[in-house]
């Protein structure tokens, strides 16, 4: 074999190397998933004044999340602590809590947690998040039971046997997959009524949280719909994206840290298309 023909062998195989990428691992995918389009820290993860995540007390719960007159809530330890986070907890029950909201004891798990979102995750990333969480530094700290003024469901539906993944190639279901499931934006941005999301009012915004997360303030949730003026109809899908990632709107002005920028950040450019794809296809909100 000349050198020639060697060289341009050895050529291709390397840049067969550097394009082949090796499928990611499920700790990659949890990694990804719990620390950016899920942003479980944003309400596992106490934040100093400023709003800005405690890195040495990731995931070990305590803000206090208030919806007036149905509950206080406070985002529990789910670091793999034995006595006071889920390191006691199998893999299986981990999951039943994520996707059904039962703990081990057999009792329910109330919102703010997004169980009804949760539902629809899918077998591989649900086990992908478990995976993520078992390397979770175990940190000791006590968090007092969240109190309802409201009636809880038995359940939040029937037991979740098995969710398939959903194609990228689908773009339309896929978007839908990261805002809704993964993302739980409606958690926020949808209006409640006794309890219940008013889905008839999708993306209409408008809840209040007083003192959310202990920072002092109270947060109201914005239209995310495209209506023209009252929601984001008129915003560019490079500024919609601003505002995902960094929590700066149009006009320059700064979201509050309860918006979770500092996770959405961590997202590709492939799902922040994908969350712009799903914002649009909503009904503008209020109906005129």
């Amino acid at each position: 074999m000349s050198s020639r023909v060697f060289s341009s062998f050895v050529l291709c195989a390397l840049a067969q190397c550097i394009t082949a990428q090796e499928p990611e691992t499920l700790l990659e995918r949890g990694t990804y998933l719990v620390e950016s389009i899920a942003g479980c820290g944003n309400c596992h993860t106490p934040k100093t004044a400023d709003g800005v995540p405690m890195t040495n007390m990731r995931l070990a719960g305590a803000f206090v999340i208030e919806e007036p007159g149905a509950f206080t809530a406070y985002a529990p330890n789910i670091t793999m602590d034995i006595e006071t986070g889920i390191g006691s907890w199998s893999d299986e029950e981990i999951v039943r809590a994520i996707r059904e909201g039962f703990r081990p004891d057999g009792t329910l798990i109330g919102p703010p947690m997004p169980t009804p979102f949760y539902r629809g995750i899918s077998d591989r990333d649900v086990q992908a998040i478990v995976r993520y969480l078992r390397t979770v530094q175990p940190i000791e700290n006590v968090v007092p039971a969240s109190e309802y003024q409201i009636p809880l469901p038995p359940n939040w539906g029937p037991p979740v046997r098995s969710v398939s993944e959903v194609s990228r190639e689908d773009l339309s279901a896929y978007a839908t997959y990261l805002a809704v499931t993964l993302g739980h934006c409606n958690e926020c941005h949808t209006p409640m009524i006794e309890g219940r999301y008013d889905f008839s009012r999708t993306g209409l915004g408008g809840r209040a949280f007083p003192n959310i997360f202990d920072l002092g303030y109270t947060a109201i949730s914005a239209n995310v719909t495209p209506h023209p003026t009252l929601g984001i109809g008129a915003w560019t899908d490079e500024q919609i994206k601003r505002a995902i990632a960094e929590g700066i709107r149009p006009d320059g002005s700064q979201m509050l840290p309860s918006m979770g920028f500092a996770y959405y950040a961590r997202m590709t450019d492939e799902d922040l298309d994908a969350l712009v794809v799903y914002l649009r296809s909503l009904p503008p909100q209020p109906e005129e």
